[in-house]
């Protein structure tokens, strides 16, 4: 099989834990060990994956070896595979547009966020000149024009989009219809975690609704200490988030709730906390003959390790689709993957939809990929 060829917009803790994940995986049984939801995508597993470009804008980053970056300052993800090969990829310097809040320099020097001294590079003709087939998008929490700017560098550069970010690109009509005319597939729009805040939100707000119980009001309070916090104590940055989350979970009810009655959003970055992200999910309720429900939820886990897992399916997914020749979002991938997809669907619908495109995708696209590997 040959590799999926992947580039990477944002070399922060996410990416760290997507990067390391290629190489434990790469080591480990990915059909007996813990945190995958498919061991096997259309014959490629997660060790598959090869990044070849990478591009961010913090000093301390640009211009470092991959393997090296994914462990730099302001990155605090848990470390669990230590040693990485060496990648031969350097990371690019990028445009810098709006992918810096200004508070983020604020911090002390060893903390404090500034950009690199190094001009930016035209990332289409990289894109082109490293052959890569997948750009995973993993820009800060507000950054609108950066992100257009890469999902433009898509198009131009034929190459295959995960936006798991909370700018809408794959949920637009006008960046989906613009994916369609240039016949490349995106996965978007912002990712949902394997096992994190808004996909067990979702789970128990359609629980209430399946089960005859009338959802009053609700929210999700989230703390952290890692850079996508830092970054959203910018309360102008937090629209769109603030939107993906809360419609996210409005889509799992029958009837809306009035906005008065739902909040969803981050709450606080707290900096000990470092990449352990911490929500409270409170919901209330009316039941048979009018009787009272209230449900308290707190949930502990590592941040990006909770949604490389789930990168590491978009990517084949999007893949897959390159390959058959699909363009625009991809639905069902979208709707299971992403936050705020193009359509909304229950998560047990979204599951059995993504499983068909799988299945229905990989026979052909094997018998495809084999063949151009033998020549």
């Amino acid at each position: 099989m040959a590799k999926i060829k992947v580039a990477i917009a944002g070399v922060g803790n996410c990416a760290s834990s997507l990067i390391q994940g290629i190489a434990y995986y790469a080591v480990q049984d990915p059909a007996t060990v813990s945190g995958l939801m498919h061991p096997d995508i259309g014959g490629w597993r997660p060790s598959d994956l090869e990044v070849v470009a990478a591009f961010d804008i913090d000093r301390r980053k640009v211009g470092k070896p991959l393997e090296e970056a994914v462990f730099a300052k302001p990155n605090c993800t848990m470390i669990f595979q230590r040693d990485l090969p060496a990648s031969g990829v350097t990371v690019q310097m990028g445009p810098i547009l709006d992918g810096i809040a200004p508070h983020m320099e604020d911090y002390p020097d060893d903390e404090a966020f500034r950009a690199a001294d190094a001009p930016s590079v035209n990332v289409a003709d990289e894109l082109r000149r490293t052959g890569a087939e997948v750009l995973v998008c993993y820009l800060p929490v507000g950054s609108e024009q950066a992100v257009r700017y890469y999902a433009q560098a898509c198009l131009d550069a034929s190459v295959a989009m995960v936006n798991c970010v909370p700018v809408f690109i794959a949920s637009n009509p006008e960046w989906a219809a613009k994916f369609v005319r240039a016949g490349v597939p995106i996965v978007g729009d912002d990712i949902k975690s394997q096992v994190g805040a808004t996909i067990v939100h979702r789970a128990l707000t359609r629980l209430f609704c399946d089960r005859g119980y009338v959802l009053d009001r609700t929210y999700q309070l989230n703390t952290g200490g890692n850079t996508d916090f830092l970054n959203m104590l910018a309360a102008e940055r937090l629209k769109s988030k603030k939107k993906s989350k809360t419609e996210s979970v409005q889509s799992q009810l029958d009837e809306r709730l009035e906005s008065g009655n739902i909040h969803i959003g981050p709450s606080d970055y707290v900096p000990w906390q470092r990449d352990n992200k911490v929500a409270f999910i409170r919901m209330e309720g009316t039941g048979f003959g009018g009787a009272p429900i209230e449900l308290e939820l707190r949930m502990s886990v590592q941040d990006s390790p909770n949604s490389a897992g789930v990168v590491i399916d978009a990517v084949r997914c999007a893949r897959l689709g390159q390959i058959r020749g699909l363009s625009g979002p991809l639905e069902a991938p979208s709707a299971y993957f992403m936050k705020t997809p193009p359509r909304q669907m229950r998560d047990s619908v979204a599951h059995d939809a993504c499983e068909e495109f799988i299945n229905d995708a990989a026979a052909p696209v094997l018998k495809k990929v084999r063949e151009t590997a033998a020549e």
